[in-house]
């Protein structure tokens, strides 16, 4: 009977000893298994996509940096001056040409430019100075359009190198399958398959917001454009008015009456 007690508290202690050992012993395997796990964090995933994704990383700080530059410089304040076109205005009034001319030097914008073409072709009357602004307007709509081409460019090009390290990943992962001769594991293709959708989505990532920002600035440039033409048609409305006006003239004096000849 001593005998038989003295088992069955063996076993019952050696059962609890594993009891009490089972959650230590997960816990270890768990910590195990999460160290031979790859990282999914945002920096394993930037080191993951290699020279590529390293490239579109860079893209994206650039596309970043021209989008707050044209934040600050494509505006209605920084291209169309509050009070320039009414004190030009004012001053062409007054025939004070070079004031005028000397007040869109003092505030260089989109408008002062195109406002300093039409004075510079005050002499050739109202035809003379609508061509030059609106020569000078589409050299400032060019300017305008070719900044925010930059991002266009980065919303083309991301998606185009994330395309390119997809392609890479792939290769990678087939040449693990040449060279074990059809006998590569899952585990040896993971590597080139995880480059190429780590790639492709850093790609998109950066290429779809490129493309949103820069139909946003498309859009506000043209209207800005609009509006700058409008203004400056309105300095020179006057001018415009006087060539539009009918030209009325004198009658002309009646002819003397003729001289009577000699009887």
């Amino acid at each position: 009977m001593d005998r038989l007690s003295r088992r069955t508290f063996g076993c019952v202690a050696a059962i609890a000893v594993v009891f009490a050992a089972a959650p230590a012993w997960a816990q270890s395997k768990s910590a195990a298994a999460a160290e031979a796990a790859p990282a999914n964090g945002f920096i394993d995933l930037i080191k993951a996509g290699g020279w590529v994704g390293h490239t579109i990383i860079v893209l994206s700080v650039v596309a970043v940096s021209i989008s707050i530059e044209h934040l600050l410089t494509i505006r209605r304040s920084t291209l169309i001056p509050p009070g320039l076109p009414e004190k030009v205005r004012d001053l062409l009034r007054a025939g004070q040409v070079a004031q005028a001319d000397q007040q869109c030097k003092l505030q260089p914008s989109a408008l002062g430019h195109v406002l300093q073409a039409g004075i510079g072709e005050l002499d050739g009357g109202w035809p003379a100075v609508e061509k030059a602004m609106e020569d000078a307007m589409a050299e400032q709509a060019a300017r305008l359009h070719r900044k925010a081409e930059y991002i266009s460019v980065i919303g083309n090009i991301a998606p185009m190198l994330g395309l390119l390290g997809t392609v890479m990943g792939m290769i990678e992962a087939f040449s693990m399958v040449a060279a074990s001769q059809g006998t590569a594991r899952a585990a040896d293709l993971a590597e080139g398959i995880y480059l190429a959708l780590v790639t492709t989505v850093e790609g998109l990532v950066v290429a779809i917001p490129a493309l949103a920002v820069f139909a946003i600035f498309r859009n506000r440039i043209d209207g800005l454009v609009a509006e700058v033409a409008y203004c400056a048609h309105h300095v020179f409305a006057p001018l415009r008015r006087a060539a539009a006006a009918p030209v009325t003239r004198r009658p002309a004096p009646p002819a003397p009456p003729p001289v009577a000849g000699p009887a």
